[in-house]
């Protein structure tokens, strides 16, 4: 409710939290055109008058919780990008460990990932301006967020390419993406080994593309 003042146990805030979190299982759970507020406002255990205090409709709630999971994967990826990325000491081993990383990310995100699959799986069915927000701010957009990071380590020499964005995108369609689409987005994990070969393997054929014959294999700062 615009305007209102949290009470002091948290009061508004702490609904539209509790609202938010039961849409993102909801969602995932039964997808987006099977979802109703009515089972989310029980899931929330909120009045159902009390989601539209809050949200427009359905679709304003939906693409609320895509977006707000979203902008936190966005964050801990960005985290990871500036441990592993920003001071490069050896190549292949700090890519093969970001993208590791990355994606393990998957698994501290798992109600957002359902959602995700939703959005690949009604994706004939989600209005326009979901689909055009979560272009923005979801992994269709990571490469974008990817690509200055390679343009820096490109900058010193140890990469070579016309486009960075490109770059990004064969990168991660190389290693997190082929994880992420062969676990169904964490529904099915793969075993850890297949994860480490998946990214390693990846990685290398990265660099085959992209590093210069004469990188040196261990470049310092």
């Amino acid at each position: 409710m615009p305007g209102a003042v949290p009470s002091a146990s948290g009061g508004l805030p702490d609904k539209r939290r509790a609202i938010s979190q039961a849409a993102r299982r909801v969602f995932g759970r039964e997808g987006y055109a099977r979802a109703s507020l009515d089972v989310i406002a029980a899931e929330a255990n909120v009045a159902k008058r009390t989601i539209y205090n809050h949200y427009a409709g359905k679709e304003q709630l939906f693409l609320s919780v895509a977006i707000e999971g979203a902008d936190a994967v966005t964050e801990a990826v960005r985290v990871l990008m500036e441990r592993h990325l920003r001071k490069i000491v050896d190549l292949e081993e700090d890519l093969i460990a970001f993208c590791l990383d990355r994606a393990k990310a998957v698994t501290e995100f798992p109600d957002h990932f359902a959602l995700v699959r939703t959005i690949h799986a009604e994706v004939t069915r989600l209005p326009d301006a979901v689909l055009e927000r979560w272009t923005a701010h979801g992994p269709p957009s990571a490469h974008k967020r990817l690509a200055p990071y390679l343009q820096k380590i490109a900058d010193r020499g140890l990469l070579e390419f016309d486009d960075a964005e490109k770059a990004a995108n064969r990168l991660n369609t190389l290693t997190t993406n082929d994880v992420l689409i062969r676990s169904f987005y964490g529904a099915v994990p793969l075993p850890e080994p297949v994860v480490e070969e998946t990214i390693t393997e990846g990685v290398q054929a990265f660099l085959r593309l992209y590093a210069p014959p004469s990188a040196a294999p261990h470049q310092q700062n």
